[in-house]
Formats: C-alpha cells, structure tokens, sequence
C-alpha cells in the first residue's frame, strides 16, 4: 500500500523512538476510555485516558522535569486542566506526562528527582478535568518534532481492537454541497472532503483512499503537530480538529480530488494491530 508524504515522514520518526512499558498493569487494547485522536471537546485528543483505577507507574527511567499541583500556589482561581500530574524526560527528547493524579501522594512526589522505570507514582485521582472520569491521563510528547506522539505505538500490544466500521459516508465540496456515497451515484468532479460517521469510541489509526486503484490520501494518528497554532493530524496536509471533525457526528477519512468520468473510490481504515476495513463505492464525476 503506498504512504503519502507526510504520513510516512510521520512513521519514520517514530519508528526510531524506544519503546516504553505500560503506565499501568492488566493493560487491554479495547478497555480505554478515551483514545488519541478522537474529538475532545472542540479540539483533538492529545492524550490516552485509561479506564482502570490501578497504581500508576513510570513507563521508563527518567528525570523529574515538572510535578504539576491541580491548584496554583498563587492563585486558586486557575487550576490545572491535568489536575495533579508528573512530567519525566525521558531520552530520544521524549516526555511522559501522567495526569490526573490522587491527592495523597502529591507530598511524596515532590520529593521526586529521579524516577526509574516502574516507580510508582500513586494512583489515579479525580483532579484534572475530565468530566468527573478517576483515570490516569498519559501523553509522550516529542519535544524535538514538537509533537504528542500517540502512546500505543511506543507500548506493547495487548489484546484485541475494538471493531471499526465505515458507515454514512459523505462527500462535501468547498461549496458545502454533500452528496452520500451509495445514494448518490452521479455528482459534480472537483475536490471533497470525505466523512464517515464518527464512532463513539473506536478510533482508526490510519485511514487511507484508493481512486481507481490509486492510493491519494492517507491520514495517519501516529502524532499531532501544532501548525499555525492549531493542532494537527498529518496527511497530504495538516489538517485541523475543524477538519478532522466538522461536528460531533463526522470524522475526516481524506480530502480527493474526483475526476471526469466514471470513479471507484475505496475506504480503508486501519487499527493499530494492521487490521483493515475497507468499503468501495462506484460513482460517475460530471
């Protein structure tokens, strides 16, 4: 399968990242309560939100860069959207963030320089902001790239994917004219955006467009780059959470252009495991 630009320079640099351990035990690939990626408000979710409460642990060795208490010292009229949380560096320009920390053991953190891989670092609290959820909030953020990496391609897998599936596609020209792929088989040629119904929880690692057999677009969440002071997923371009998410039900599977003529567009999505789902509609570009 080709890789558009981006998307593999995307791979490449992670590729040559170390690999790091669970934040937690008893880790299952389809048990997250919130994955990287997904809609997070109006913006894209740069962490992984765990669902067990279990003792959180340093993911590898590294230096105690920040402990973050969730009210300022200062003033209690800001507080931390990561509620009690810890920051290590890590090598490789990697940093670990472990947010939404109890309260018990902030004393006992602050006496923390070092931690080696495995320390524990308390439990999960219900301090940060996260609609009321007592989970561990864990980002790896590349401070070279100036990118949040997506945590489970550093992890090892465990268990199964939760099922994707591609449904209610759409196509939207810059018009905002939409037409529905499967019902609509004859529309105007130029450039779309194409949208699936957004899953609830499910979230693809990659997907990708074949036009006639031609691979044309592949939006990869291996990492979100800040561009123009806005967060981004890379793909031929970089594309905002307004883009990625144009409401609470759509999800950006690429932006094509169409052609004159008659059009065989195929949908892959992609789990982080390599399993695909794929779906293929046939259409006529006036």
């Amino acid at each position: 399968m080709k890789k558009t630009g981006m998307a593999a320079a995307a791979f490449f640099i992670c590729a040559g990242l170390h690999s790091f351990d669970w934040p937690q035990n008893a880790i299952q690939s389809d048990s997250f309560y919130s994955y990287f990626g997904q809609l997070r408000g109006e913006t894209i979710n740069t962490s992984l939100i765990f669902t067990d409460s279990e003792e959180i642990q340093a993911a590898d060795s590294g230096k105690v860069l920040a402990l973050i208490g969730e009210h300022s010292e200062e003033s209690d009229l800001f507080e931390s959207t990561l509620g009690n949380a810890v920051i290590l560096a890590h090598k490789d320009n990697l940093i670990t963030v472990y947010a939404n920390l109890d309260r018990e053991n902030q004393e006992a953190r602050y006496q923390m320089k070092v931690a080696e891989a495995g320390t524990n670092l308390g439990t999960c609290g219900n301090t940060g902001w996260q609609q009321g959820q007592a989970n561990l909030e864990f980002q790896v953020i590349d401070t070279k790239n100036k990118a949040f990496i997506n945590p489970r391609i550093l992890m090892p897998r465990v268990g199964k994917e939760l099922e994707l599936t591609i449904q209610n596609v759409s196509a939207v020209n810059k018009k905002g004219n939409e037409y529905t792929l499967g019902i609509n088989k004859r529309f105007p040629s130029g450039t779309y955006y194409l949208y699936r119904k957004r899953q609830e929880v499910a979230m693809p690692y990659r997907t990708t467009i074949f036009i006639n057999g031609a691979a044309v677009e592949n939006i990869s969440y291996d990492m979100l780059v800040q561009k123009e002071g806005k967060l981004c997923a890379t793909g031929n371009k970089f594309y905002p959470a307004a883009l990625l998410y144009p409401d609470a039900n759509r999800q950006l599977l690429a932006e094509v252009s169409l052609p004159k003529g008659h059009n065989v567009i195929s949908i892959v999505i992609t789990d982080i495991l390599g399993k695909e789902t794929t779906l293929t509609y046939s259409m006529d570009a006036l």
